[in-house]
């Protein structure tokens, strides 16, 4: 009995490295995809991130993919976009692709009644969607899920104007490339972002970088923001691309809510 207790032992010991040796080669590959570099330019650019990953084979066999040229919407339902945004700390990520500002938990936003949590908010430059095939200096996206893990990301425009004090906070605070600044005595809030116009324009599309998911519901201002010339010049010296080429639009519908 001694003796067939020690195999038995032996045997789950045995089941039970495996088990683990397994759990940790499919956490080094779900980590590798995880980190897999990607880019703008050079042989990263995006028509070559299908091939930089399986993870990202939708950015070249998607049907709806993002971002798009902005032309012949149809009329849609009045504008129902309820902004309930919050202040936040300012923190700041230079992730290498853009400049983010993470949000904290509790601002939402109703999108035709559905709720979805405000996460972050980035920047592309040029734009990446065009209106009427004409594109903008920059293009601000805030990006929301609901609790169902859906996205919504609600976009404008961004031309030259007059200066945003809001980004000059943000700017003031950039860390290097692949860090994080929190800035824990300094409130932002992202109602500061918002044209006064909340008409805006409505489609089915993706995420705009790998791995390029689609499902996302795009709410784009007809009104832009402004940011003033030196603002808009110092985005474009740390990224002077990072903007994704249109994208076909396969017969989707784009819907202008007024």
């Amino acid at each position: 009995m001694e003796l067939l207790n020690k195999n038995y032992g032996k045997k789950v010991l045995l089941l039970f490295m495996t088990v683990i040796g397994m759990l940790l080669l499919l956490s080094t590959s779900v980590s590798a995809a995880a980190t897999i570099h990607w880019g703008y330019g050079g042989s990263e650019n995006p028509t070559q991130w299908a091939k930089l990953s399986n993870d990202f084979a939708l950015c070249e066999l998607g049907r709806d993919q993002s971002p798009i040229n902005i032309q012949d919407a149809v009329d849609g339902s009045p504008a129902k976009i309820t902004f309930n945004y919050n202040p936040s700390p300012l923190e700041v990520v230079n992730n290498g692709h853009t400049i983010q500002v993470n949000y904290a938990p509790g601002s939402t936003v109703n999108i035709n009644g559905d709720k979805y949590s405000l996460l972050q908010f980035h920047f592309h430059t040029p734009s990446e969607h065009n209106i009427n095939e004409k594109a903008a200096a920059m293009e601000l996206h805030l990006v929301h899920r609901n609790e169902l893990g859906q996205l919504a990301v609600v976009g404008a425009m961004i031309n030259k104007g007059k200066e945003n004090s809001l980004i000059e906070d943000v700017w003031k605070n950039i860390p290097a490339v692949g860090e994080t600044n929190t800035v824990s005595d300094r409130l932002v809030n992202a109602t500061d972002l918002l044209p006064k116009s909340k008409a805006y324009y409505s489609y089915e599309g993706s995420l705009t970088t790998p791995p390029c998911s689609e499902g996302v519901k795009w709410n784009l201002f007809v009104e832009p923001l402004t940011l003033s010339e030196a603002q808009i010049d110092a985005f474009e010296k740390m990224y002077q691309v990072d903007a994704r080429p249109l994208q076909p639009i396969n017969g989707r519908v784009v819907q202008l809510h007024r």
